[in-house]
């Protein structure tokens, strides 16, 4: 199948399972949340979301793998793989902030070539593939002109866990407030990598992520334009749990600050 055809087909996907989560949102009972651990929370959306989206992509891309977030298949390809969060933001959701998102990245050996981020209140739908620019609902998109830090708007994830790092990341988050127009924490790490590819946002960090929760979005910001980096600068941010992208202008300085407190 050529990617095109594969990216339309994913898209669709994506919008189906996006359409399944805006209805129960409507009449979600907030005693139906389960907790996959401290802070971690997991509702019936979420499961049955990554069902719909695993049984689509099965048909379209029979041979490939899967990694998702609620592990509703355990399947590894050989040669291509899906990254699938169902619902990026899930505290959001729970707590009827409308602000998450369904994430789809297929990498193929080892290289993400496709992602597909649904944004399912603004009824935003991001994507890009290898060498084919970034878009919005079919309208091209790009990373801002921004030319420094101090001009840029900034975006980032509080942490939830793994809280013996949040002395460093307060001092992080000082550092930049300090030196830019602002810190927003959106709640979905997919919304902000394509927030920052469409220029919304000049530049996101974040620690402890996990690869279902970048992959899509990672792709479509380098494919408007941007940088993406590990907190050392280097290219292991899909699984590394540690992420730095922006607008690649002000890539040097937000990663400089990040290195003074990491």
């Amino acid at each position: 199948m050529e990617i095109n055809e594969l990216l339309d087909k994913t898209i669709a996907i994506a919008r189906e399972a996006g359409a399944f989560i805006r209805r129960e949102r409507q009449s979600f009972d907030l005693n139906k949340v389960e907790h996959k651990g401290f802070n971690d929370l997991v509702s019936y959306v979420d499961k049955e979301a990554e069902k719909i989206v695993v049984s689509g992509l099965q048909e379209i891309l029979p041979e490939a793998g899967f990694i998702t977030e609620e592990g509703t298949i355990n399947k590894e390809g050989e040669v291509y793989n899906w990254i699938v969060d169902p619902l990026d933001g899930t505290t959001n959701f729970v707590h009827g902030v409308p602000v998450f998102s369904v994430s789809i990245a297929l990498m193929k050996d080892g290289e993400i070539i496709l992602g597909v981020v649904y944004e399912v209140n603004n009824n935003e739908c991001f994507y890009a593939t290898k060498g084919g620019g970034a878009f919005c609902n079919d309208t091209p998109i790009g990373v801002s002109p921004t030319p420094s830090l101090s001009a840029g708007l900034v975006a980032t994830g509080f942490p939830y866990s793994a809280f013996e790092e949040v002395d460093k990341y307060l001092g992080l988050l000082k550092d930049i407030i300090q030196h830019s127009h602002g810190v927003r924490r959106i709640g979905s790490a997919a919304v902000d990598l394509c927030y920052v590819a469409a220029g919304r946002m000049d530049g996101y960090f974040e620690y402890n992520l996990n690869s279902y929760d970048v992959a899509g979005g990672v792709i479509i910001l380098q494919e408007a334009g941007g940088k993406v980096t590990d907190f050392s600068g280097g290219d292991d941010y899909v699984f590394g749990r540690e992420l730095v992208g922006s607008n690649e202008k002000i890539h040097k300085e937000l990663l400089g600050k990040v290195k003074n407190h990491w």
